[in-house]
């Protein structure tokens, strides 16, 4: 008999395909599709072993069915021919484990010649098949999915110990068959779990990282982190619907689409998938680029770096669409639902932190036009030179409550203050503002000391409001009266002429202490004991101190976010402020607060911070200009660098203002006095001296060195960087020249008798000055960002 009638001895009609789940019908390594090559396996080999001894059959197999039913694998056997038992497949159409599996039954048949089921005794090869039994093997649903065969070469009566034996081996299959499927269950829910655990920590992530954010630059970081973390996108941009609803804006210009120029707007209507799903309110995926630009051609020059997928995610506020995510990857892959679910996430929670970010920005708005109408621009004050500066927290609204403030009484009695009230928010501002408000206007309708208003203040606070508890100093500077009529110094060297000080009167309700930085680079600490701070027992007394302040001498108040630092005691950080206001001799007032701030705090600020100097002017030596004759003022200037340069220039701004000079042309007078000086320090030689001469119809101001090179008129080039120093003196000064000196002259009592020259310029008293009036320009105060749709949307205005 040919070898395929008998592999065919084991057939019969076949009942069609078995129901269950492939994973419950795998018996092992679960066998493939029909290209596949089955394989042995221990377990079931050991079975059809132990058939074959315990039985005393020359063949045993363990047949499994496919999920169609057609392929018989042998996962077990034993004493088959070598090309069944190398291959273990059995491929006839019509295999008698159909018959078992459909009857779920065992199948047993003492010779083949006689039983009619089957057509009679047949061989493989040298094995002669005449008697079988076959038991079911079932999976872990109770459905059969193969059999386990007993296959004798001469007729045999199977006794009932042969069939239990059977029916225990193929029990022991069936429950090998049900533990792998248990085993793949568990493997399965483990992997559920894991990609269960693993997205409930990328989410917990995403809201801890977002719900950081308060600009919109961390917004984009975010976006940036979280998508490429989830989803692998190698390129991500952010793109914002501007407020007229027209126009797509990309934020992220350093994100931008791979393959295209930076873009920072779009039109809505542009035929683009970005705007689409603006218009469209869904989001869109694309395999890779070729699909994309299939659907919108217009894309095509976009991709040169990368043709892999792309999706375009809506970001939603309040039910409209404020912006637009644009993901690129590496590869085309598919856009799977877990991924799109995880993009679908990503975008709430963008949309979240824009809404977050656009209420921190009408916050920000809100806080400092309070903070910008409370702290006011210094009025300008006869002898007195004054500078502020406002530093807020990095992390707070932009606003808290410190204040400085200055006030002018009639009398020209000059009144500086600051302040610091406890909080770091817009609640703080609003209690400071009242405070400073109170504060301001006793200070301009009484006559009191700085103890005295301090005392009215906390009264107020405590009655009037806002019963806030604050620190405060303030301090009063009141001018010398002159010595004697101008008239009586007439002949008296100005060496030798008294000079006109000011009386300090200072209190202090727990502030920290003010500094004085006198002209000569001491620093002197005014600690005093200071009084309790305000809004705690209104009626305590407090107390007055005095100092004098001489021309040159610099006061300077500050709030307690310049000086605390965690861990650092009071006295040492005191003691920085000291040598970083030392540091600052010889600057412009106008560079000193800032100085400090720099000094002091840097990029570690954690606390507001108010700072305000008042410098002493140093007057005219001789004396405005009067009858009896111009004012002169004469001064060395140190010419082995620029370091004096500074110095000199405030020097002469002090000398003209004394002399009445408007702030105009000392404007003026202050750039040609730089170009001067610079230009002797750098070119000319030694001694340099400078001098002033004002009187009622013109300025004077003189620059000598000790070289006889005149300057030249240039024309300079827009890219360069010098040169233009004889241009300003040409252009703006009503008259200017240079003087030789053939060494028989001396420049007063600081030159001696050298040759040299002398580059002078006037300015006429009555004349406008070419620069014009500047107008005060406020520093731009740091912006989270802008979200001009999310504020509408926010607000509840649709448009």
């Amino acid at each position: 008999m040919p070898e395929a009638q008998a592999v065919g001895s084991l057939s019969g009609p076949s009942p069609g395909p078995v129901p269950g789940p492939a994973s419950d019908r795998v018996p092992g390594p679960p066998p493939g599709p029909d290209t596949s090559e089955p394989v042995a396996d221990e377990v079931f080999d050991r079975i059809a072993r132990l058939v074959h001894r315990q039985l005393g059959v020359p063949a045993a197999a363990v047949v499994m069915l496919t999920e169609d039913g057609d392929m018989k694998t042998l996962p077990g056997a034993v004493g088959l021919p070598d090309p069944v038992q190398r291959t273990r497949r059995l491929e006839l159409p019509q295999p008698l484990t159909t018959t078992v599996a459909r009857t779920r039954t065992p199948l047993v048949v003492r010779d083949a010649d006689e039983d009619p089921r089957m057509s009679g005794r047949h061989t493989i090869g040298g094995l002669v098949l005449a008697a079988y039994a076959g038991y079911p093997i079932e999976d872990a649903r109770g459905h059969v999915v193969g059999a386990l065969w007993a296959v004798s070469s001469v007729p045999r009566t199977w006794t009932e110990t042969d069939l239990a034996t059977l029916a225990d081996l193929s029990a022991a299959a069936s429950g090998e068959l049900r533990l792998r499927a248990e085993r793949e269950r568990a493997r399965l829910a483990e992997q559920v779990a894991f990609r269960a655990h693993r997205r409930s920590r990328f989410l917990l992530g995403l809201s801890e990282r977002f719900a950081r954010v308060t600009t919109l630059d961390e917004v984009e970081d975010a976006i940036a982190h979280v998508i490429g973390t989830g989803t692998g996108a190698r390129w991500v941009s952010l793109a914002l619907v501007d407020a007229d609803r027209r126009h797509l804006s990309f934020f992220t210009v350093g994100h931008h689409h791979p393959g295209e120029p930076a873009l920072r707007s779009t039109r809505l209507d542009a035929p683009r998938p970005d705007t689409h799903v603006v218009r469209s309110r869904t989001a869109l995926r694309f395999r890779d680029h070729a699909e994309m630009v299939a659907t919108y051609p217009e894309m095509g020059p976009v991709g040169s770096v990368s043709e892999g997928a792309r999706s375009f995610l809506p970001v939603m506020s309040n039910g409209m669409v404020v912006g637009v995510i644009a993901c690129v990857w590496d590869q085309a892959r598919e856009h799977d639902a877990e991924t799109a679910a995880l993009e679908s996430t990503i975008s709430r929670y963008v949309a979240l932190a824009l809404e977050r970010v656009a209420l921190l920005e009408a916050r920000r708005r809100v806080a400092t036009t309070l903070q910008e109408s409370m702290l006011t621009a210094p009025p300008t004050v006869a002898h007195l030179d004054i500078a502020t500066t406002y530093s807020p927290a990095a992390r707070t609204d932009q606003v808290g409550g410190d204040w400085y403030d200055a006030v002018v009484r009639d009398d020209g009695t000059a009144i500086v203050m600051i302040g610091d009230v406890a909080g770091h928010d817009v609640h703080a501002a609003a209690q400071m503002g009242q405070l400073r408000s109170m504060l301001r206007a006793l200070a301009w309708s009484h006559d009191e000391s700085p103890a005295g208003l301090l005392t009215r203040l906390d009264k107020a606070n405590a009655r009037l409001g806002p019963r806030a508890m604050a620190t405060a100093v303030v301090a009063r500077l009141d001018r010398d009266p002159a010595p004697c009529p101008e008239e009586a110094l007439e002949g008296v060297p100005p060496a030798e002429r008294p000079e006109r000080a000011y009386t300090l009167t200072w209190s202090v309700a727990g502030h920290p202490p003010p500094m004085v930085l006198r002209r000569d680079g001491r620093v002197e600490r005014l600690s005093e004991t200071p009084d309790l701070l305000l809004g705690v027992v209104p009626t305590t007394p407090r107390v007055d101190r005095t100092a004098r302040l001489l021309p040159g001498d610099t006061l300077v108040l500050y709030t307690d976010g310049l000086v605390e630092r965690r861990g650092v005691p009071s006295d040492e950080r005191l003691s920085d402020l000291e040598g970083v206001l030392r540091s600052a001799h010889g600057e412009a007032t106008s560079a000193v607060p800032r100085a400090l701030v720099r000094g002091l705090v840097g990029d570690a600020q954690r606390d507001d911070v108010a700072v305000l100097a008042l410098r002493v002017r140093v007057p005219a030596p001789s004396g405005p200009p009067s009858s009896a004759g111009p004012a002169k003022a004469e001064r060395r200037v140190a010419d082995d660098d620029l370091s004096d340069l500074g110095p000199a220039r405030r020097w002469v701004d002090d000398v003209l203002e004394s002399c009445d000079v408007s702030d105009e042309q000392r404007r003026t007078a202050m750039l040609l006095t730089s170009e001067v000086l610079t230009n002797a320090l750098e070119h000319g030689e030694g001694p340099i001296t400078a001098t002033v001469e004002v009187d009622g119809r013109r300025l004077r101001v003189g620059v000598r060195d000790g070289s006889t090179a005149e300057p030249e008129l240039q024309s300079p080039q827009p890219q360069d960087l010098s040169g233009r120093g004889v241009l300003f003196l040409d252009r703006l000064a009503s008259r200017w020249g240079v003087q030789r000196h053939d060494g028989s002259d001396a420049v007063g009592r600081h030159s001696g008798v050298v040759e040299g020259k002398t580059v002078w310029f006037e300015i006429d008293r009555e004349a406008r000055p070419l620069t014009g009036t500047v107008a005060r320009v406020r520093p731009p105060t740091p912006a989270t960002g802008a979200v001009p749709l999310v504020e509408r949307v926010a607000r509840g205005d649709r448009g």
